[in-house]
């Protein structure tokens, strides 16, 4: 949301520390309530992120204002844990978590908003750059193995926004009801319902 302070950033901070600094919006032929369910189906973002390889809620069964999320993520032979704390949650139109490194620092905030169109809705996945100068050039680095987290995060944004929209309007398609198997591009066959 432009403009919107996030909580814990002082004021008088850079202006980039209150709007997103990569944002990315894709057109979705599936209804709002759909997209929304699965950009905030935390444990199960593999399924379209080029780096989260999934997680865990904490304490939660899903989703929730104020819900802890403990997720898990991959570069090649690394591998690191961090802690989502959910800070927007408006069902079926805005998700939004910060991120946590394991040492407790707040490294960045994600979120989705999720706006419905006459043809299904347009998606809109924000990242927000909230570490200071130690997380950005140093913990950030030795940790994930990426020096350029922007341009990685762009493409990120991207990959996810194009594998959400494919999932999305693959589970509405005609016969294809819930709990019916079928197989994602480079997975083997699933089912919508299933939990990994």
């Amino acid at each position: 949301m432009p403009g919107e302070a996030l909580s814990g950033v002082a004021r008088g901070c850079h202006r980039r520390a209150v709007e997103p600094s990569i944002s990315r919006s894709i057109d979705v032929a599936a209804p709002a309530e759909v997209v929304w369910s699965l950009v905030s189906d935390l444990p199960r973002m593999d399924r379209f992120s080029p780096e989260n390889i999934g997680g865990r809620w904490v304490g939660v069964d899903g989703p929730a204002l104020g819900a802890r999320f403990r997720g898990t993520n991959r570069n090649g032979a690394r591998t690191w844990h961090t802690t989502a704390h959910v800070v927007e949650f408006e069902d079926g139109r805005a998700f939004a978590f910060d991120v946590y490194s394991q040492i407790r620092l707040r490294v960045s905030r994600w979120g989705y908003v999720v706006t419905p169109t006459s043809t299904g809705c347009r998606l809109t996945e924000n990242w927000y750059r909230v570490g200071n100068w130690f997380v950005r050039s140093f913990l950030g680095p030795k940790v994930t193995g990426r020096k350029d987290r922007p341009g990685f995060n762009t493409h990120s944004i991207e990959h996810t926004l194009d594998k959400v929209k494919a999932y999305a309007e693959r589970l509405v398609q005609p016969g294809t009801a819930p709990g019916h198997t079928f197989a994602e591009p480079g997975r083997a066959a699933a089912t919508p319902g299933d939990r990994q």
